[in-house]
């Protein structure tokens, strides 16, 4: 099961409340916030669009590496989560969009607008897209402390 998730560095900002965060298995994904839920909600949007930004330059997601003390995990947010997965799927699967297409009965416009990052999609087409790919969608809950 892939988990798009990595270790994030939280340090205090220059200014006074603020957070920066910092992945260190993605040096793109820097970003700050006003406090600790406002630097974690900048920190998984700031991580979903570096993540984003690597497959549409058609490189490879970093392998999530990162285990020093003191890190913490984040995750991208769940329709980015699924975005990458049908992004990631749909480059090993060797399959054109016309194939995609028509594995879900779709017109072609509609697959580029799937697999386009850049353009946001609703997750029932992404679990589609997904359950075309050959994979499915699987949803979980943590304790946020446990994040």
């Amino acid at each position: 099961m892939r988990a798009y998730t990595y270790r994030a560095q939280f340090e205090p900002g220059e200014r006074r409340g603020n957070i920066v965060v910092t992945f260190p298995d993605v040096p793109e994904a820097v970003t700050q916030g006003r406090g600790e839920v406002d630097a974690r909600a900048m920190a998984e949007e700031s991580l979903g669009l570096a993540l984003l930004a690597y497959l549409k330059r058609g490189k490879p997601l970093p392998r999530a590496r990162a285990k020093s003390r003191g890190l913490v995990d984040v995750a991208v947010v769940p329709n980015v989560a699924a975005k990458l997965a049908v992004l990631e799927s749909f480059a090993v699967a060797g399959i054109t969009k016309s194939e995609l297409a028509r594995r879900l009965g779709k017109d072609e416009k509609e697959v580029r607008r799937i697999l386009d990052p850049k353009h946001p999609t609703k997750l029932p087409a992404l679990t589609a897209a997904l359950r075309a790919l050959g994979k499915r969608l699987v949803v979980g809950v943590i304790d946020a402390e446990a994040a």
